[in-house]
């Protein structure tokens, strides 16, 4: 990682992430603000939200988002870099628009932005770089100075995402019994997408067979499988799998589901699995409820041993990883692993389209220079 200490021309950091509701009455208006636009009745949003009931209407994602914030804060402080981080959302408290306006207030002009995604796809990348232009938009109309955002690469295969995930898979792997533990196989899991997303996810000239959002998926897989082969001295099978699937079912989206793969190990005689969650920065909804409630109830109906490992969370190397991230792109210093290299800073046209045209910003077709 780098050891300039600079993050000139930067002046403040931005924490994006999803939103999630903090109690029962905030579930379905949270639902309202994901789903807008797409006609979907009350009554689904309410059949959905049953998830969120289950653990008292809260998102673990905010609480998350908090401890990052103190995470990258104390690291900063701690390498002597003086930046002041902020944090907004998509869709709850506190707004992407709110923060904006609330840094430019307090006199940011140029601003680094974090999404918590990891990976290239319509989802993980370009809606945040849409939200921030129509978060940009609301600024302008109101005769705000505009600050200058730049979106950070994807650090899907930077060291201090895959050294804490492939940490986590060993330590679940040392929970299983020592009768099962050699023969474990590894199912990394990711948020499953419309094949014909992940087809046209990454830069164009990259499209198609699951565009930059599987390859990328692959190649953190293999990284950290490697390094538990390393740490162990076995080499564990894996698959990458796919949870959390939602929509018509008439769609193609990507697949294996993770409970049809639990099925599917089972009756091959896999004595454990290790589910992975490499395609998630924090232990949020989709994590507690399809991995730790539905996949793992699944398994104990097979009678398969399983075990979830963590994900990055506000692992310190995660924060210091960032913090990489950011002095990077003030120095143009680059670090990453695996096979793809590191990707590109400015998002370039034709990157993940949009199912319909919108503007969008920190990229190559963005409004605001």
């Amino acid at each position: 990682m780098s050891d300039q200490c600079d993050p000139a021309p930067y002046d403040a950091l931005l924490l994006l992430s999803f939103g999630g509701p903090e109690g029962p009455e905030d579930v379905v208006p949270f639902l309202e603000n994901v789903t807008r636009g797409r006609g979907i009745p009350r009554e689904r949003l309410e059949e959905v939200g049953q998830h969120y009931f289950l653990f008292g209407g809260v998102s673990p994602i905010n609480d998350q988002c908090r401890e990052l914030l103190a995470a990258l804060r104390a690291d900063f402080s701690a390498a002597g870099l003086d930046l002041p981080v902020y944090w907004g959302n998509r869709n709850w408290t506190p707004y992407l628009a709110d923060t904006l306006r609330r840094m430019v207030r307090d006199g940011r002009r140029r601003v680094a932005v974090l999404a918590t995604s990891a990976y290239a796809s319509y989802s993980g990348c370009r809606q945040y770089r849409e939200n921030l232009a129509d978060a940009l938009a609301a600024l302008e109309a109101e005769g705000l100075p505009l600050p200058r955002v730049d979106k950070l690469r994807h650090y899907f295969n930077h060291p201090g995402f895959v050294e804490p995930v492939a940490e986590g898979v060993l330590r679940s792997l040392a929970e299983l019994d020592e009768a099962v533990r050699p023969g474990a196989h590894l199912a990394f899991t990711t948020h499953s997408i419309p094949t014909s997303a992940a087809d046209a996810s990454g830069p164009a000239e990259g499209h198609g067979d699951g565009g930059a959002y599987v390859r990328q998926h692959l190649d953190a897989a293999r990284l950290v499988a490697a390094a538990v082969r390393e740490r162990t001295g076995v080499d564990h099978p894996w698959r990458l799998v796919y949870q959390s699937r939602s929509g018509a079912p008439h769609v193609p989206w990507l697949e294996p589901d993770v409970c049809d793969h639990l099925e599917e190990l089972h009756g091959a005689g896999v004595p454990a699995v290790v589910m992975v969650p490499i395609g998630f920065v924090s232990d949020h909804m989709e994590v507690l409820y399809d991995l730790d409630t539905e996949a793992t109830a699944k398994a104990a109906e097979l009678g398969l041993p399983v075990r979830r490992s963590a994900t990055v969370g506000a692992d310190p190397r995660f924060a210091a990883a960032v913090r990489d991230l950011l002095l990077e792109r003030a120095a143009v210093e680059r670090c990453a692993l695996g096979e793809l290299g590191p990707s590109h800073d400015l998002c370039p046209v034709g990157c993940c389209p949009a199912r319909t045209r919108r503007p969008a910003a920190a990229g190559a077709d963005s409004p605001y220079a």
